[in-house]
């Protein structure tokens, strides 16, 4: 076999890995790693596991470097397991519990019919999309919170060092989870108050994080829906990770919704992955195809994102990068 046929083999069957990796999450078997090695034979009597099922997973991580295999079938965390852990400072411990669930590889699977109709896979599979899905399943959505949560905060540094928040008295979180990016922001600029809009079962998570953030204080915290108004009296308008969840007549309305809960010299900032131009920016292509899978919406170029904003009544003021791979986009009323 040669190296390209090995490659493609590889990536073709890329699913097994992530079901690897989520079984071995699920099981807790990077926070039972990380006092030093253990035996499989341990492991498996820790998690109520088959031994011989949970050594052959073990195993095949340790050939890709997530886990190193020594003898007696001892196992330890690589340097990249360790980011499995729960207490890692930037753990995918979240996101690989919620990444191999049922509900979103089954959608995954009906790729080829989004491919065909350009219709939604999430939708297609369960009959429902991914929001009203979580509304019924609050466990699932519990779980995606918490994976958001995670993710978000190695980015959300690189977002607040890029761009200055301080200039803002008040800044709202629209869409903002439990309060995550916010926290980082009243973090960093102790002189800025803030607001946290999102539906009642999410924010209802966010008193806790703020309380650990020790911003809360200086937060409220206001439950709604971003296509019906958003939180007035704030300065400026974050929406991180939010419009590319949705195509551009929803995403319209949210932005609208924005322009009209903001003073006269109010902004509203996106933070988002840019489209880059054909062969870069591998991570927004790939997301972009998770949007069309799961939420239904999709990954813009810059271009794309000044028109978008031009028929919410807005007008693109900069494009601000940052270290994590996500620009901040600054609006402001058209006129």
């Amino acid at each position: 076999m040669n190296d390209q046929e090995s490659e493609l083999r590889r990536l073709v069957n890329g699913y097994q890995v992530t079901q690897a990796i989520h079984a071995v999450v699920e099981l807790g078997i990077p926070d039972l790693l990380a006092g030093g090695p253990r035996s499989s034979t341990d492991l498996a009597e820790a998690t109520s596991a088959n031994e011989d099922a949970l050594y052959r997973v073990l195993r095949a991580l340790a050939a890709i470097n997530i886990l190193d295999e020594s003898g007696d079938r001892q196992f330890a965390l690589t340097d990249m397991g360790e980011l499995l852990r729960s207490d890692a400072p930037r753990s995918l411990q979240p996101w690989a519990v919620f990444i191999g669930r049922a509900p979103h590889w089954q959608a995954w699977s009906n790729l080829t019919h989004s491919v065909r109709t350009g219709e939604n896979a999430f939708r297609f599979t369960h009959g429902v999309d991914v929001w009203e899905y979580r509304r019924q399943h609050l466990d699932d959505s519990k779980l995606f919170d918490a994976s958001m949560t995670a993710q978000t905060r190695s980015a959300d540094q690189a977002v607040v060092a890029a761009y200055d928040f301080g200039k803002f008295p008040v800044v709202a979180d629209v869409g903002g989870g439990r309060g995550a990016m916010l926290a980082a922001v009243l973090s960093a600029n102790p002189g800025v108050r803030g607001i946290l809009f999102d539906q009642a079962h999410v924010v209802a998570g966010a008193p806790q994080l703020l309380d650990a953030a020790a911003v809360a204080d200086r937060c409220e915290i206001v439950a709604g829906n971003f296509f019906e108004s958003v939180a007035t009296g704030a300065d400026a308008y974050v929406l991180k990770w939010i419009i590319h969840d949705w195509e551009d007549p929803e995403a319209v309305v949210i932005l609208q919704n924005c322009r009209d809960a903001m003073p006269g010299e109010g902004r509203i900032l996106l933070v988002e992955r840019l489209i880059e131009e054909p062969g870069r920016g591998r991570e927004a292509k790939w997301m972009d195809l998770q949007m069309l899978v799961s939420a239904g919406g999709r990954e813009r170029t810059r271009d794309q994102f000044e028109e978008l904003l031009a028929k919410a009544g807005l007008r693109l003021v900069s494009v601000t990068p940052t270290t994590a791979g996500l620009a901040v986009i600054e609006a402001a009323r058209a006129s």
